[in-house]
């Protein structure tokens, strides 16, 4: 298995952890609350940290199924080659961003280090889940680096989703009978 496979499968287990643990923890402080008239002060907060994460991987992984919307018309209005070069600069800028971003959030989580501020209601320092930034901008990086190399191999790339081609698709497969069916 190779590493961006390894990558792939860290991402998509990270996110489907997060989504439960967070589900487990709503759950369990609605039943807690309601049920035994009981609170866990913890758990906001704990949500709110691991949904950072979750937005965080999110980003990345919608880069890499092309989940992303954006307006393109211009782009498609091009021909092949151009579309090509403009999707080139555009993910390498977006690489730009991204380890701009992952510098900037890597000197935050040093200062909250530094500083030693600890969480509100976890007794965990800040930093600790501050870590997100500049992991998450590190994923997104390599995401947009898998899109730059594809599109400069000749492979089909895409930075955005296409949302016109995903309800066409979804009509389709809504008009086709079920299997050994008929309409």
């Amino acid at each position: 298995m190779g590493f961006s496979k390894i990558i792939d499968r860290v991402e998509e287990g990270l996110i489907a952890f997060l989504l439960t643990v967070m589900a487990l923890i709503s759950f369990t402080q609605v039943v807690a609350r309601y049920v035994f008239n009981f609170s866990f002060v913890w758990a906001l907060e704990l949500v709110t940290y691991l949904f950072a994460f979750l937005i965080f991987f999110g980003m990345s992984y919608g880069v890499r199924v092309g989940g992303h919307i954006g307006v393109d018309a211009l782009v498609k209005s091009l021909p092949p080659a151009r579309a090509r070069v403009v999707a080139v600069i555009a993910a390498v800028l977006c690489m730009v961003y991204a380890a701009i971003v992952f510098y900037g959030g890597w000197i935050y989580v040093a200062k909250m280090y530094q500083i030693g501020i600890m969480a509100e209601d976890i007794p965990i320092p800040q930093w600790v889940p501050r870590l997100v930034l500049p992991v998450g901008y590190a994923f997104l990086f390599f995401r947009f680096g898998q899109v730059l190399y594809r599109l400069l191999v000749g492979k089909e790339a895409h930075l955005l989703g296409d949302e016109v081609e995903d309800a066409l698709k979804l009509r389709v497969d809504d008009a086709e009978p079920p299997h050994g069916g008929r309409q």
